[in-house]
């Protein structure tokens, strides 16, 4: 099938097929073309240009983006979407005084989610996350990785790698999976914290990689959870099933958790609300991504991550949700666009630029998304008709998007 997209305002984040991230000042621009047009054929991007240049294009289907801005679907690198139940009480618990760690320190928090996710069947979960998954693709999100992380049992953490495999196969958004066995310590290992990171190496990683069920390996390294020493056992483990580190370090403290990272090959390392000198020099030189999660740090009240340094350090951004029970229940990565611009002084460009391409970077696919590129995958947000499209992040509390087209497909 072909869709021949028309009279477009303006197409956003124009590239050629060699452009994979961009970071420091080229994140400030965004090639655009303005009245343009697109060409879909099944599930690629196969031209696009100026409508002046349109002569005898015949599709099976036109859409006429007369006023309308176009723009590649939202990359998400970082969600925990697979969950059972909700964690509002604890939401209401923050309301009243208590701190992120004084729930967890109570059995709340990872903990409580893992317990009530083991007592979910397989097909309840299911259930319950195609529903999120449903919403953020009317949201705009195109692709979205997705860590396990509240089974913190052998078989719980299965189930949802499972669940998430299933995802993969049954919708046209892009997945990748990723394994989060060291999210929190079970209440079973309080006193043991060795026993369960022999757990993780031992029982979980070899079926993992025997279903095949991950693409990457996560860490929740930070004081109170698990330590560099854990972490790099961690990772020792699962790069020998070729697992990539996608690490989260440095929500509340920054004790060299980035170093570790990088020194593994991490492909991102995600939160950074706390950040020093040294990990700024660290990440200059590698190839690793940055990833901030602004909804977080609106949810938590914690600081943002200080996303205009380290893009006037010379450095890539990726701005993803966290999507999760406990400290960001929301998958809208327009709300994270917006969010970034108004707390972290990201520029709408930076910001729009950080949610597709770089996004697309942090979860290794942007060779076939996160642009608009010939031969990339049809992943396309048509907005409303607005007056531009710095207006998507300005007026933060209202939902701009028309159609989401998925690998082809109209959502």
């Amino acid at each position: 099938m072909t869709i021949l997209i028309k009279n477009i305002k303006e197409l956003l984040q124009v590239r050629d097929e060699n452009t994979l991230k961009v970071s420091g000042s080229q994140m400030k621009e965004l090639p655009s073309i303005t009245n343009a047009y697109l060409l879909i054929e099944d599930d690629t991007i196969v031209d696009f240009g100026s409508m002046i240049d349109v002569s005898n294009v015949k599709a099976d289907k036109t859409i006429d983006a007369t006023n309308k801005v176009v723009l590649p679907t939202w990359c998400d690198s970082h969600t925990h979407i697979v969950y059972a139940g909700d964690r509002s009480q604890e939401f209401v618990d923050r309301i009243n005084g208590l701190s992120y760690e004084d729930i967890a320190n109570r059995g709340g928090g990872i903990v409580n989610s893992a317990k009530t996710l083991q007592n979910t069947t397989e097909d309840d979960l299911y259930n319950q996350s195609i529903q999120r998954v449903k919403d953020v693709m009317h949201l705009g999100t195109g692709a979205i990785e997705i860590k396990s992380g509240y089974g913190l049992t052998p078989d719980a953490e299965l189930k949802m790698l499972r669940v998430i495999k299933r995802i993969k196969k049954d919708f046209p958004v892009k997945v990748k999976a990723t394994f989060l066995g060291a999210h929190a310590l079970p209440l079973e290992f309080k006193t043991n914290k060795q026993g369960y990171l022999d757990q993780i190496i031992n029982d979980m990683l070899p079926q993992i990689a025997k279903e095949n069920l991950a693409q990457y390996i996560d860490v929740f390294c930070e004081k109170g959870y698990f330590d560099l020493n854990d972490t790099a056992q961690i990772l020792e483990a699962g790069l020998k099933y070729n697992l990539i580190p996608k690490i989260h370090v440095n929500q509340f403290n920054a004790f060299g958790g980035v170093a570790l990272a990088v020194k593994y090959g991490a492909i991102s390392v995600d939160h950074l609300e706390e950040l020093n000198t040294e990990d700024i020099k660290v990440l200059k030189d590698s190839n690793t991504m940055p990833v901030a999660l602004p909804s977080c740090s609106y949810f938590l009240s914690i600081p943002y991550t200080p996303g205009r340094q380290l893009i006037d350090a010379g450095l890539p951004l990726a701005l993803a949700t966290d999507y999760n029970p406990g400290s960001t229940p929301s998958g809208n990565m327009n709300f994270v666009v917006s969010t970034a611009c108004i707390k972290m002084k990201l520029t709408p460009e930076e910001a729009i630029n950080a949610a597709t391409l770089n996004g697309a970077y942090a979860m290794g696919i942007s060779k076939q998304y996160g642009s608009i590129t010939k031969g990339k995958k049809a992943n396309i947000i048509i907005t409303k008709p607005i007056s531009g499209y710095h207006y998507l992040p300005y007026a933060f509390g209202d939902n701009h998007i028309d159609q989401v087209i998925i690998n082809g497909t109209i959502i």
